[in-house]
């Protein structure tokens, strides 16, 4: 059984939790290969050393810089967002085609199917939240979002099945693919399997050298080679178990940088600005895999442009807090890893507003707006009691898997 997996590229997040994904497939003796963009290609392969990279289309998606500004923008690019979906569809068509996928495997990739192959769809946000303002929008969010999912074979949602999982409203209420199979797989981290030795994997890959910078591209122009393009990882043997740097006993913030631009910036910089001012040694992962790897210090703050998976979650759990945007993936990961976090919701990403809010409310997180953070905010916030509840074991994303690899062979009888 031949495998494809392809997340969206809207920040890490989506890449981050088809970890768990793929190294199911691979246990259950499935070929898997990875359907990657620039953004995300190095991350791969550090996680995934030895499986084969494709290039696939990318979004390219560039938020307002302004949050509130966000229903004009979807407004204004639905005409761009529509048009790398059709060029989406086009590339899984032809990559069933041309190298005989047997399943395609889309994390939030609108239009990553094929009526060739068994296509699966994972999102965790069944309801598209929108503020109160615009709250006419979704219902027709909603609808959409149905259409998108009835055009895959079967749908599945990363959380657990009974209310409220650790995504609330968003995961247990809102869209359904009609009468096609919809199963929820449980929470996925790429720190659910850490080795005996508190480790992952190994040190950080060397950069992968695209053959264009995409990036730069019409789309007609990158679905003209797309299909083409591929490279095999060729990584040199890694050691586990060793940091790349000499990490500190513990640290009072470590703080984690992450999205799209121009909001991962801003972020960054509304970081260094508080954390400068706050006594205590902290760390700033600045989220940039495809970048090299760098470490360096300014004054109380030691930065990385990122962290291999071992180092990251021995971080995490050095620190008194942890303070982050508030994606779904980075909920899971913090969850698992049984951190205190303080989640500062992109502006205008709704879903993450909702969603660090509910954490807030049931005593799990701290919720501070992207506009009031601060050095007086953040210190105010570590006076809460506050800790992510422990994910329990469970075999719900081990039995969709099976699921899967039954369906195959009942094609093949």
């Amino acid at each position: 059984m031949k495998v494809l997996v392809a997340p969206l590229d809207w920040g890490l997040g989506h890449a981050t939790r088809c970890v768990p994904v793929v190294r199911e497939f691979l246990r259950a003796g499935a070929e898997v290969e990875l359907a990657v963009v620039k953004a995300n290609a190095n991350f791969f392969r550090e996680v995934f050393p030895d499986l084969r990279q494709r290039l696939a289309p990318s979004y390219n998606i560039v938020y307002p810089k302004h949050g509130y500004n966000m229903a004009l923008w979807l407004l204004k690019n639905s005409m761009h967002l529509n048009a790398v979906m059709r060029y989406e569809h086009h590339f899984a068509e032809e990559m069933v085609k041309r190298h005989g996928y047997d399943v395609l495997f889309s994390d939030n990739r609108f239009a990553f199917y094929s009526k060739k192959a068994l296509s699966i769809y994972m999102t965790h946000q069944r309801r598209i939240a929108f503020p109160r303002a615009f709250a006419a929008f979704e219902r027709i969010g909603v609808m959409w979002h149905a259409n998108i999912m009835r055009k895959f074979d079967e749908v599945w949602v990363p959380d657990l099945e009974i209310y409220p999982g650790y995504a609330g409203s968003l995961s247990h209420s809102g869209a359904t693919p009609g009468d096609k199979p919809m199963r929820f797989v449980g929470t996925l981290s790429r720190f659910s399997e850490m080795g005996n030795d508190g480790n992952a994997l190994g040190n950080a890959p060397a950069p992968v050298d695209l053959e264009r910078e995409v990036d730069l591209m019409s789309m007609s122009e990158f679905m003209a080679h797309s299909a083409n393009v591929e490279w095999d990882a060729a990584p040199e043997k890694r050691t586990s178990g060793n940091h790349s740097f000499e990490m500190r006993a513990n640290y009072k913030v470590v703080a984690v940088v992450s999205g799209v631009e121009p909001a991962r910036t801003q972020f960054e910089q509304q970081l260094r600005d508080a954390l400068a001012q706050i006594p205590g040694r902290h760390m700033m992962i600045l989220g940039k895999p495809s970048a090299e790897q760098k470490t360096w210090t300014e004054g109380n703050i030691e930065f990385h442009t990122h962290l291999a998976t071992n180092d990251f979650a021995e971080a995490v759990k050095r620190a008194d807090f942890v303070v982050s945007r508030g994606g779904y993936s980075t909920v899971m990961d913090m969850a698992e890893l049984g951190a205190k976090c303080i989640f500062v919701p992109t502006p205008g990403q709704f879903e993450q507003i909702v969603l660090a809010h509910d954490l807030s409310k049931a005593g799990y997180a701290v919720e501070i707006p992207a506009d009031e953070l601060s050095a007086e905010t953040l210190t105010s916030a570590f006076e809460k009691s506050v800790k992510m509840p422990k994910v329990e074991k469970q075999n719900l994303l081990h039995d969709a898997v099976e699921d899967v690899v039954r369906k195959f062979k009942e094609r093949l009888i």
